[in-house]
């Protein structure tokens, strides 16, 4: 497989239905652990398709599908936001940009 850095739009949106298929499948099977695998790969192929510029060091963004979980955005690498989860006890870990409910421009 090549990497998803190099794919077209049309190759990301054929791989994320291929995985969404198989996440599909996997649920039906009862297989978590291989849903979740899968559905980070669709999270991360589809933050190929984010305005990274609509991504603002230092502030704070609600995160997508997890009820009440906000996270800090410290900066930005690839494809990836870097913070914190508000509240948490982590320390700084990183997650796809796909993620995070972002506000459109204009």
């Amino acid at each position: 497989m090549r990497p998803l850095n190099t794919m077209t739009r049309r190759e990301l949106e054929a791989y994320i239905a291929e995985k969404r298929e198989a996440m599909r499948k996997a649920e039906m099977m009862g297989v978590e652990n291989e849903y979740r695998v899968l559905e980070r790969q669709v999270l991360i192929a589809e933050s190929y398709f984010i305005d990274l510029s609509l991504i603002e060091p230092g502030k704070i963004y609600k995160v997508i599908s997890n009820e009440n979980h906000y996270f800090k955005v410290e900066y930005i690498k690839g494809t990836f936001v870097w913070g914190f989860f508000v509240g948490g006890e982590e320390k700084e870990t990183a997650i796809p940009v796909s993620m995070l409910q972002l506000n459109k421009k204009g």
